[in-house]
């Protein structure tokens, strides 16, 4: 039943992931725009690391589990995205004016679409809350529409930083361990499946082959390698 959501998630190139690129450091730059990547990658690190476990937390979410613990679970990682979304905004904020050219336009611009980003988690989050878990079918064709939602945020989560992952500041950026992709810390809780009645109850058959269909056709981003 959660496999629209973890699908969704691994066929993104989600938002602080997207800064995960190697680059080859040359010796060079400007001091400056390396010692503002570093101020904003040192501070963006624990938030990195609290998307990644909450994206996993979703992806490992028993396909077949309970409709109530499917909707906790996406409750929570909903709104842990919107809090780390929060405190990058203020991680760029706190760094002040880039020193590159626009660099003002560049973190007002980043700034107010991670806030965005923020507020449309916490509006997925509200989606999931309201979703009647006692009611299988409708709980799976809730969550078709919450899948829905998350692609489109996804698509305002790698507009976010966009910009800021171009020219020189994104270089600068790209080099900074605080940037690099985050593994999950969190453990998978993927029970075994069950045979019977229960099993097949708690995942309708339209709801599984869709998330099969949408991870058979986006593969997860791997960068910093």
């Amino acid at each position: 039943m959660n496999k629209k959501l973890a699908a969704a998630l691994s066929g993104g190139a989600v938002l602080v992931l997207a800064l995960s690129g190697c680059s080859d450091d040359d010796g060079g730059g400007d001091n400056k725009v390396d010692a503002w990547a570093k101020n904003v990658c040192d501070q963006a690190q624990p938030q990195i690391q609290k998307r990644a476990n909450a994206q996993q937390a979703i992806i490992s979410t028993a396909a077949d589990g309970k409709p109530a613990d499917i909707q906790a679970a996406d409750s929570k990682a909903f709104q842990d995205i919107a809090d780390a979304d929060k405190a990058l905004a203020k991680a760029v904020q706190d760094a002040g004016v880039p020193p590159v050219d626009n660099g003002e336009k560049l973190q007002q611009d980043a700034v107010k679409e991670l806030n965005a980003t923020a507020t449309a988690y916490e509006n997925l989050k509200k989606q999931v809350d309201a979703l009647d878990p006692k009611n299988q079918q409708k709980f799976a064709d809730g969550l078709q529409g919450v899948a829905d939602g998350l692609k489109k945020i996804e698509k305002m989560d790698q507009d976010a930083l966009a910009k800021l992952q171009s020219g020189e500041l994104g270089q600068a950026m790209a080099k900074q361990p605080g940037c690099r992709k985050a593994e999950a810390t969190v453990s998978p809780t993927i029970p075994p499946a069950k045979p019977g009645p229960d099993a097949s109850a708690g995942a309708s058959a339209p709801a599984a082959s869709a998330g099969a269909s949408a991870a058979g056709s986006a593969s997860p981003s791997k960068a910093g390698q």
